[in-house]
C-alpha cells in the first residue's frame, strides 16, 4: 500500500517513481509566530532593520559598500568561463561529449529496501546477513585413540617394564655411590669434621645497639684529639676535645703551660684519623686549669655538651683521652661524687688552681688531662683533669672539670681570650669545730666585697647562696659559681651568733 503524497507530490520513501531519483528535499514546516513571544523578541516599533538607527547603510537606508572587485588575474584564472549562464556554485560533471554525466544511485533499483533513500525513515530490523541455514544434522562422533602410557610419554616408544625397573635401579646405585664417596672426601684430612672433636659454640654477630660503650665511643672518639708539645727543653703528650667547627680545642691548662712557657715549644693536634694539625694558643685560665686552643682543619667532628648537673652518683660515664700517649684509650666507670673542690698548686708559683669536680672511679691517668668525660648519650659533662694516687697510677680517684662550668669558661676564653670571675675579696682558711666546719675569714682588704658588706676577720663563713661551705675550697667554688655583680646571702658565725649578710660580689 502506498503513503499519500505531500506538498509538491513527490513520493515519500517506499514508493518508486520509476526513474530511480533522488527525492527532493522535504517541504518547509513554518509554524505561525506567537503573537506575545513576538512582542518580547520582536524588533521594536518603528525600526526597520537589524542594525541601529545610526548606521543607515545597513538598514538599507543608503548605499551599501561592497568589496572591492577581485584583480583580473584572480579573476581570469579561478572565475567562470565568460559568457557561461550557468550561475550555479558547484556545475555538474561532464563527459567527453560535453554531456552532464548522470551519477547512479547507490540503491540499484531497491529504492524500497534501502533505509538510507529516505532520513525520515524509521528504523527496521531486518533478518540475518546470513540467510543459508548450517546444516543441524549430528554427525557421529570419533572414537577416543588409545592413550599413552608413562615409557611412551618419557621415550617416545614402547619400553618393556623390567628395562624401565633396571634404569630406576642403576639410578638409584649411583647417586648412592657418589653421595658415599663424597662423605669421605670431605672427612679425609679435615680434623674439623673428626667425630673425637668437639667444637665450641659460635653465636651469631654481635650486636652493638645504641647506647652501647660501643656505639657511644666509635661516635665520640673522633672529637677527642692528642695534644703534642715538644720543644728543646720540655715534651709531652696531653688530651683535648674540639667543641667548634671552627677548630677550638678545650683542654687544661697544665697541658699547654709548658709549650707556653718555652718559646721553642710547638704545639700539635693529632687527630683519631691521624691527620696533625699545629695549634696556637687562644686564651689560657690558670686558675680553674682551663684553656682553648685554635687548629686550622677543615670539617672536624665536634662533641656537643651536656648537662652536667643532670648528672647523679651512679650515672655511667667514659672518660676518653690519650694516657701514657695511648691515643684514642675509652675507660668505663660510674660518677663517684658530685660538687667535690679540687684545689692544687699553680705552675711555678702561679695562682692556686681550684674547681668544682665530678670525681669518677673510670680509669684516669697521666696523658687522660684535657679529655672528655661523657655520659651515657655521649654528650661532654666533664673535662678529666687529675688524679689522686699515692703509687702514681690511676686507684679510681679521677677528676674532672664540670661541664657547665669548663662551658661557661671557654665561651669567655674565645671571646675575650680570658676569663674573670667572681670573687669576695677576702683571705680564708679551712676552719672545723665540733659543732660546724666552714671557711673562716683571715684577712678583709680594704674597699672589697667582703668589707662592703660588713664580713669581719674571724667570722667562719658556711653558706653562699644555696651552696654548703665546708672548707676554704669550697667557698671558692661556691662564689664562682655565681655572676660578677650578683647580690648573694651569706651566712656566717661570728661568736658563737649565726649572721646573713648580702655580699655583692665583685671581679678578682
Amino acid at each position: 500500500m502506498s503513503e499519500p503524497e505531500q506538498g509538491n507530490g513527490i513520493p515519500r520513501s517506499g514508493i518508486d517513481d520509476g526513474a530511480n531519483r533522488r527525492l527532493a528535499p522535504r517541504p518547509l514546516n513554518r509554524p505561525p509566530v506567537d503573537s506575545g513571544q513576538a512582542a518580547v523578541f520582536g524588533r521594536p516599533q518603528g525600526v526597520p532593520g537589524a542594525f541601529s538607527a545610526d548606521r543607515p547603510s545597513l538598514n538599507g537606508n543608503g548605499a551599501v559598500q561592497f568589496a572591492p572587485p577581485p584583480p583580473e588575474a584572480l579573476s581570469t584564472a579561478f572565475g567562470r568561463p565568460q559568457g557561461d549562464p550557468d550561475t550555479r556554485l558547484q556545475r555538474p560533471p561532464v563527459d567527453l561529449n560535453g554531456e552532464p554525466e548522470v551519477e547512479p544511485v547507490f540503491w540499484e533499483g531497491k529504492p524500497a529496501g534501502d533505509a538510507w533513500r529516505d532520513p525520515a525513515a524509521s528504523a527496521v530490523i531486518g533478518p540475518p546477513a546470513v540467510t543459508e541455514q548450517p546444516d543441524t544434522e549430528t554427525k557421529p562422533e570419533s572414537p577416543a585413540g588409545p592413550q599413552l602410557s608413562i615409557p611412551e610419554l618419557l621415550f617416545g616408544r614402547r619400553v618393556k617394564p623390567m628395562a624401565l625397573v633396571l634404569l630406576m635401579v642403576a639410578a638409584l646405585l649411583i647417586g648412592t655411590g657418589g653421595g658415599v664417596v663424597g662423605w669421605l672426601l670431605g672427612r679425609v684430612g679435615n680434623p674439623l669434621t673428626d667425630g673425637g672433636v668437639t667444637l665450641a659454640e659460635v653465636k651469631p654477630g654481635k650486636e652493638r645497639p645504641v647506647g652501647s660503650v660501643a656505639d657511644i665511643a666509635q661516635r665520640v672518639t673522633p672529637s677527642v684529639v692528642s695534644i703534642e708539645f715538644k720543644g728543646a727543653n720540655v715534651a709531652g703528650v696531653g688530651s683535648g676535645v674540639v667543641i667548634d667547627g671552627e677548630g677550638y680545642v678545650l683542654t687544661n691548662d697544665h697541658v699547654v703551660a709548658p709549650a707556653v712557657q718555652d718559646t721553642s715549644a710547638k704545639l700539635t693536634v693529632v687527630f683519631t684519623d691521624g691527620k696533625r694539625a699545629v695549634a696556637q694558643v687562644v686564651g689560657r685560665d690558670s686558675k680553674t686549669d682551663l684553656a682553648v686552643i685554635k687548629v686550622e682543619v677543615d670539617n672536624p667532628t665536634v662533641l656537643q655538651f651536656g648537662d652536667s648537673d643532670a648528672l647523679a652518683v651512679g650515672d655511667t660515664v667514659l672518660a676518653i683521652g690519650s694516657p701514657l700517649s695511648l691515643s684514642n684509650t675509652v675507660t668505663e666507670g660510674i660518677v663517684s661524687a658530685l660538687h667535690r673542690p679540687v684545689t692544687a698548686a699553680g705552675d711555678n708559683g702561679g695562682p692556686q688552681i681550684t674547681y668544682d669536680a665530678i670525681q669518677t672511679d673510670a680509669a684516669i691517668n697521666p696523658g687522660n688531662s684535657g679529655g672528655a668525660l661523657v655520659d651515657s648519650s655521649g654528650a661532654l659533662v666533664g673535662i678529666n683533669s687529675s688524679i689522686r694516687t699515692e703509687t702514681g697510677g690511676s686507684v679510681g680517684l679521677g677528676f674532672a672539670i664540670s661541664g657547665n662550668y669548663a662551658r661557661k669558661v671557654s665561651q669567655a676564653l674565645i671571646r675575650d681570650g680570658e676569663v674573670k670571675h667572681a670573687d669576695m675579696n677576702i683571705n680564708v682558711r679551712s676552719a672545723s669545730a665540733e659543732t660546724a666546719e666552714g671557711a673562716q675569714v683571715q684577712n678583709v682588704p680594704e674597699g672589697g666585697a667582703a668589707d662592703a658588706a660588713g664580713i669581719e676577720e674571724g667570722d667562719v663563713i658556711t653558706r653562699v647562696g644555696d651552696r654548703m661551705v665546708r672548707n676554704a675550697a669550697e667557698l671558692t667554688v661556691a662564689v664562682r659559681n655565681h655572676e660578677i655583680g650578683e647580690t648573694v646571702p651569706v651566712v656566717l658565725a661570728r661568736q658563737g651568733r649565726e649572721l646573713t649578710v648580702q655580699v655583692t660580689l665583685r671581679s678578682d
